[in-house]
């Protein structure tokens, strides 16, 4: 059966990739690279441009500034863009998210941003631990997280996300216990736990191969079971991997959910304009941007490095700020390559993204976006993984368990074609 077609359906889904650090992080893969202001200006003026080449294809639902240090732009900068994507009808969305380095946050660029529209702020914690920190390269301190925190909740914001990060070399249990009451007691809405990845061309990878620092695969098990029990006992649903969030608003604090999500008072699933409605509540403050990458949404991403996913091609942009700005100059889009999956292997992508959601694949809806069915084309995947006790097949979805969940991504590669 052909899968049916959603490529014609307008992308209300807008990633902005911010290439900017003060310093780059120890474990960090993602493009970046140091901050100057000549740099910076020259990039905010094509990024505009590449917003204007977009725009009649777009209107946002969700929009999500990433980095890099997105909070490292200057108001001046952030004028710039937030007055061109007024000018080009783009703001609105129902939930607009900017990361931030508590380092580089002040209350008149937070006040900016809320004035704007932008109504979710993630920002990368990573640890409380100075030690720790600063072993990450980290340019912010554990008393810069508090001031960030209130400073952001005076602006106005009521959707904060803190990011963490554990199994870092050095991090003890204890640690990672005090960092989560800390953390837990600050009463965000979100909050998002990483395990830290070892990337080839980072410090960090150099560290591990030269027996610098070694992996405690039991200790990372460990801390990811604190984290889980933590995170739910202060409140938190899990969602997916390695994200929590609040059911409904007052769950914990005296904030409010944001007008743009009370459709999920009564704990209703997000509906991405792009992606199947689920038959498994997911949090009302769930991070709506990541919750269309996971059920295999389309979407634009601009900036240098930045992937899009519109109409069943994919692109990329290319990882050089420079070479991008010049193909703006030109008028030219600045896309390095262009890629058309078939629709078996685009499917195959659509399953292993969605199987990091604890609502697993419904069968139905699965078959409703892609035209596949997985119980035709990925049985035998989903027996080995049921065998090994990561998977679980019921009468209407296929879905990872706990321990599964905790190899989400090893889970993931058996549907890739």
């Amino acid at each position: 059966m052909p899968a049916p077609s959603l490529h014609g359906i307008e992308p209300r889904n807008l990633y902005i990739h911010v290439p900017f650090c003060a310093r780059k992080c120890a474990y960090c893969a993602f493009y970046s690279e140091a901050s100057g202001i000549e740099l910076m200006d020259r990039y905010a003026s094509a990024l505009v441009r590449e917003l204007e080449l977009v725009a009649p294809d777009l209107r946002p639902r969700t929009v999500f500034f990433g980095g890099g240090t997105p909070s490292l732009l200057t108001l001046r900068q952030w004028e710039l863009i937030l007055r061109a994507m007024d000018r080009l009808n783009l703001l609105g969305a129902a939930e607009w998210t900017v990361e931030c380095n508590p380092a580089t946050v002040s209350l008149d660029k937070a006040k900016l941003l809320f004035e704007y529209g932008v109504n979710r702020i993630s920002m990368g914690v990573q640890s409380l631990d100075e030690a720790l920190l600063d072993r990450l390269g980290r340019i912010h301190s554990r008393t810069s997280v508090f001031k960030s925190f209130d400073l952001l909740r005076q602006a106005g914001f009521d959707n904060l996300n803190l990011d963490l990060m554990f199994a870092i070399p050095g991090q003890t249990m204890e640690i990672w216990q005090a960092t989560l009451d800390e953390a837990l007691a600050m009463e965000s809405e979100h909050l998002s736990s990483y395990e830290i990845i070892y990337e080839e061309d980072t410090p960090l990878y150099a560290q591990l191969q030269s027996g610098e620092v070694d992996e405690d695969e039991d200790l990372a098990c460990d801390m990811y079971e604190e984290l889980v029990s933590r995170a739910t006992t202060a409140g938190f649903s899990q969602y997916e991997v390695s994200n929590f969030a609040r059911d409904r608003s007052g769950a914990a604090g005296e904030h409010p959910a944001p007008k743009e999500v009370k459709c999920h008072a009564r704990g209703l699933p997000f509906q991405s304009s792009n992606a199947p409605a689920l038959q498994h509540s997911i949090p009302a403050l769930a991070c709506q941007h990541n919750v269309n990458y996971w059920r295999g949404g389309s979407f634009y991403g601009l900036g240098p490095s930045a992937t899009t996913y519109v109409r069943g091609v994919r692109t990329k942009n290319w990882s050089n700020t420079q070479l991008y700005c010049e193909q703006l100059e030109k008028g030219k889009r600045p896309i390095e390559s262009t890629e058309e999956l078939s629709p078996l292997a685009r499917s195959g992508e659509t399953a292993a993204f969605g199987l990091r959601l604890l609502a697993g694949w419904p069968f139905e809806e699965f078959r409703d976006l892609t035209g596949f069915d997985l119980r035709d084309e990925w049985s035998g995947e989903m027996q080995q993984l049921v065998d090994r006790g990561w998977g679980r097949i019921a009468p209407d979805r296929f879905q990872l368990t706990r321990p599964g969940l905790r190899f989400a991504d090893a889970a993931a590669e058996m549907f890739l074609c």
